[in-house]
């Protein structure tokens, strides 16, 4: 099946080697991440490393939707990337996004970005208290969180691994956003805002920090943002950790 390939311009002459990387995915590479929906793995264009993140392919009735009502993952996956950083988000540089496509449809489609080596995640902040410069990362993230909302982005899937961080030394830290095709570009109020935290999982103590840095960017009172984030909070925890009983129950009940 041919394959269509879109890319950054400045990778416009490396087509066909995107496309052989492509070609090669299952068979090739370092594997990254193997999940569900999706598969990354790590390979080399040129003299660089980047990261191909293959989209599992959709069944009949999205194979037709993301064909004439809506962009494909992969398509998104860059257009948002270019996005970010036409606005100083940082995201790893988008290079090129790959689609099969038949008659009936969206088969199979890939997104190459360049490749961020990165020293850990959000994640590592909820489970360990004493991480060194815990305080100063969780203000810095929480201006980098401000900023995406200030250029109207919401990040539909802010949650603790979808954050790369770099320690650039001197206690100062880069954010990366990655997972990108699930965003709306659109003002949000203090409400949107706050909510959007909830998916991070933060303690208390977190909530905290990060409430306050966020009342001093936007210059409303930290006790009204702190109050807001934790009704999200702790209504997202007991949500997800009902769904998860509910899950294990009907688990039981099939063995």
């Amino acid at each position: 099946m041919p394959l269509n390939i879109y890319t950054h311009p400045d990778y416009a002459s490396q087509k066909d080697l995107i496309l052989s990387l492509v070609q090669g995915f299952h068979n090739e590479g370092q594997l990254l991440v193997k999940g569900s929906r999706n598969i990354i793995k790590i390979n080399t264009l040129g003299n660089e490393k980047v990261n191909i993140k293959y989209f599992k392919r959709p069944n009949a009735m999205n194979s037709v939707v993301y064909s004439w009502l809506r962009p494909s993952k992969a398509r998104r996956s860059f257009e948002y990337a270019q996005y970010l950083l036409e606005h100083d988000i940082l995201t790893p540089f988008p290079i090129a996004y790959v689609e099969e496509r038949t008659a009936t449809g969206l088969k199979e489609s890939f997104y190459i970005c360049r490749h961020i080596d990165y020293d850990f995640t959000f994640r590592e902040l909820i489970h360990d208290p004493m991480f060194e410069n815990r305080k100063v990362i969780l203000e810095q993230f929480t201006e980098f969180t401000f900023k995406m909302h200030e250029n109207r982005v919401n990040f539909l899937d802010h949650s603790p691994g979808n954050t790369l961080i770099v320690n650039k030394g001197n206690g100062q830290y880069d954010f990366y956003l990655i997972d990108l095709n699930r965003m709306k570009f659109e003002d949000m109020d203090t409400e949107a805002r706050m909510d959007n935290f909830k998916k991070l999982w933060p303690s208390r103590a977190m909530v905290k920090i990060m409430a306050d840095k966020y009342a001093e960017l936007s210059k409303q009172p930290a006790e009204k943002l702190y109050a807001i984030l934790m009704e999200k909070t702790v209504a997202f925890k007991k949500k997800i950790t009902k769904k998860k009983y509910l899950k294990r129950k009907l688990k039981g009940k099939k063995k």
